[in-house]
Formats: C-alpha cells, structure tokens, sequence
C-alpha cells in the first residue's frame, strides 16, 4: 500500500515535470521568436534597397482589420524573362528565382527569372517568391504574351488604425510605392511605404 508520503513525492514529481515541460516549451517559443525577428532585423539592416511599383488591386479585395493589401508589377512575371524557357509540366510548391535591375524611372524591375539557381550579377539583386504552384494568365502557348502570378511575403502592409482606406484609393490611383530590402538569401523585407514619392511609414532597422 502507497502511504501518504509516496503519494506525495509522486504529485510532486508529477508537478516538477509539469513545470520543467512548461519551461522548456516557453523557451522553445521564445527562441522561435527571436529568431524570427532577429531574422527580419538582418534583413532590414544589411538588405540592399529597392523601390518596387505597386499595381491597383480588385477593388472587391476589401482592406481586413488595418493593413493593405498590396500588389507588384513584379508580382507577374513574363515567361519570355525565364533563362530556361517556360515549364515544362505543372509543378508544385516551386520557388521562383527573380533577378531584379534598376530602371531607368528609379523602380526595380525584372530582367530574368528562373525555377533554378539564379547567381549573383552586378547591379542586380536576385528576389526568391514563395511557393507557388504554375498559375498562367495570358496564352501560356505563347511565350510573349503568356505570364506567372508570384508573390514574394510582402503582400500586407500594417497601418495605423483608420488609415488603411486612404491609402488603398492612392495604390489603386498609382500613387503607392514600396522600398524594400532584399537579403542574401533572397528574402524581401518592406522598409518603407511611399506615397506620390515620400515616405509616409518607415519599418526601424532593429
């Protein structure tokens, strides 16, 4: 028979694993955090910085809660720019590699892009999408006139509450632009939001 000091020492040591497991899922969550931060903070800082055109968006994507929904014309990208030509085969999850060149007006645009490894040039900057599966718009038969819907996590842009409206009516009138920063690895922070040129809302390099 279990007297009543076991029983204790088995509640207690029941209560200590709980603890210890608490502990450790508290710190595992932490670390997950700061690392994502400390990741967007690297990425902010020592980025290269670029000035992206963003494109009106279906005036039925409705603002939800206080960010912006933002669209690129990087966001749609020719076949005709694909180094290897356009897929073959439908594929899923694929990364799309963007390699990305100042243009005469000030934007970035693109100048290649590839499914592969696209290596490092001079004066550009290689943008990696997210997954994506193949979604065509235009003649996918034809090259030219045929092109690929990415996005690249810079989508939602956060304001301060009440504002959003205003600045959705100014993208949809051409009147937004987005600095962003792009790390080594091909990741894409926004830095800054522009409107009619001057910045309105800046992210703080920390």
């Amino acid at each position: 028979m279990i007297d009543l000091a076991d029983r204790s020492m088995v509640a207690n040591g029941n209560a200590r694993r709980v603890w210890i497991a608490a502990i450790v899922v508290a710190a595992l969550q932490t670390a997950v955090l700061g690392y994502m931060v400390g990741e967007r903070a690297w990425g902010l800082r020592s980025g290269v910085e670029i000035l992206l055109k963003t494109a009106p968006v279906d005036p039925r994507d409705l603002l939800r809660g206080d960010y912006v929904t933002l669209n690129y014309d990087i966001s749609r990208v020719p076949f005709s720019t694909m180094v290897e030509g356009p897929p073959k085969m439908s594929r899923s999850a694929a990364i799309l590699s963007v390699r990305l060149k100042k243009q005469d007006d000030g934007y970035w645009g693109i100048v290649e892009s590839s499914f592969g490894k696209l290596d490092a040039k001079p004066d550009t900057v290689v943008l990696k999408s997210l997954p994506v599966d193949y979604v065509f718009y235009g003649d996918a038969t034809d090259p030219s006139q045929a092109i690929i819907g990415v996005t690249y996590g810079i989508e939602r842009y956060y304001v301060p509450e009440g504002q959003g409206h205003d600045i959705e009516s100014a993208r949809n009138d051409n009147r937004v632009a987005i600095a962003a920063r792009v790390s080594s690895d091909g990741a894409a922070h926004i830095r800054s939001l522009l409107l009619d040129g001057k910045s309105v809302y800046e992210e703080p390099l920390y």
